[in-house]
């Protein structure tokens, strides 16, 4: 196998650390930079000791420089905050460096939308229009020929995957789209903030950015591409008292009568060539557990006839399948490798 060089900047966040753990068993990417301005200096077996002995942990952390990085990477990962990355991302692509960005700098192909969300003006606009959204069950062929692949946050990746093949096979109705979703305390990334310290997640459960959340405008955009008009969402978010881990309960009307079993065989069907996305059976619901630190995203199924609803529950590890994993295999498939290298984890379990 071709063993290709990457570059990682950002690696001391959630993100950056867990992308880390996931190449040191790839057989295809060598990890040649990681960089953090304040880390800068240090190797990574020091920064996190679990990779003491492993094939990154003897890497030395450097400050992040394009031109050292395009020198010496294929591929670049971007773990940085919007706005950061949009300026790197256009001058690596500019050497030839193919990039995936983790930030949503290029996942909102309006700059309007972005300005509105995101509180920005883009300032590269017209790269926008080159980056794939990088979600392999949709849009792996894109992603093969991409020089930029925009990331999927890890909210949307789970409500897109839980909602698209009632809404490509007109099960659904595009308008009253609720949207319920609770993640783990590792989404508010890594940065000290009062929010986030341990006595205030744990033994509570709270709501956050209702009707506000960064993430709307995503979910819209590609559910709007798959609906051929307009969908607007309501997205509500919750913070729960776990790690890891994103569950989302979607409430849509039904466009017809359908029973479970007529349901339950289009997802199957949507994802029989998916290996990553696991229709529970009839009956069954997700649940965080079961896929920690996986790629893996469980649907549940539930038809309402009483309020003619469809009830659609997803859950990923908003680490892993939500950020991480997810740019792994993205690199996977533009570099020409199997998209699963690296990939082929069992869940974590206590």
């Amino acid at each position: 196998m071709t063993i290709f060089k990457a570059g990682l900047v950002g690696v001391t966040g959630y993100t950056g650390m867990e992308l880390a753990r996931l190449l040191c068993g790839h057989g295809g990417l060598e990890l040649v930079r990681a960089t953090s301005r304040s880390d800068a200096g240090r190797t990574l077996a020091q920064l996190f000791p679990g990779l003491a002995g492993l094939p990154v942990g003897g890497l030395t952390v450097s400050e992040p420089d394009v031109d050292d990085l395009a020198r010496a990477c294929e591929l670049v990962f971007l773990a940085v905050p919007h706005g950061t990355a949009m300026d790197m991302a256009a001058a690596l692509v500019e050497r030839g460096v193919r990039v995936v960005d983790l930030s949503a700098d290029f996942r909102i192909k309006d700059p309007a939308t972005y300005a509105q969300w995101y509180g920005l003006e883009h300032r590269h606009p017209g790269l926008i229009a080159d980056a794939v959204f990088g979600l392999p069950e949709l849009y792996a062929p894109a992603i093969r020929t991409a020089r930029l692949v925009a990331n999927p946050g890890c909210y949307p990746t789970s409500a897109i995957l839980g909602l698209h093949p009632a809404l490509s096979r007109g099960l659904m109705e595009p308008d009253g789209l609720v949207i319920d979703s609770k993640s783990g305390a590792t989404g508010a990334g890594r940065k000290a903030a009062t929010g986030s310290l341990f006595c205030e997640v744990s033994d509570t459960f709270r709501a956050y950015n209702l009707g506000r959340h960064r993430h709307t405008p995503e979910i819209e955009q590609e559910l709007s591409r798959v609906a051929g008009r307009d969908i607007l969402v309501s997205f509500n978010t919750h913070l729960l008292p776990i790690n890891r881990g994103i569950l989302s309960t979607c409430y849509a009307r039904l466009a017809r009568p359908a029973s479970l079993a007529e349901v339950h065989a289009a997802y199957e069907a949507a994802y029989a060539d998916a290996p990553w996305v696991r229709v529970l059976p009839q009956g069954a619901l997700p649940e965080t557990k079961n896929v920690r630190g996986t790629m893996f995203c469980d649907i549940g199924l539930v038809v309402d006839p009483r309020t003619d609803r469809l009830i659609v529950v997803s859950c990923i590890d908003n680490l892993c399948r939500g950020a991480s994993g997810q740019a792994l295999a993205n690199a996977n498939l533009m570099l020409g490798l199997d998209v699963a290298e690296g990939l082929r984890l069992a869940p974590l379990v206590p």
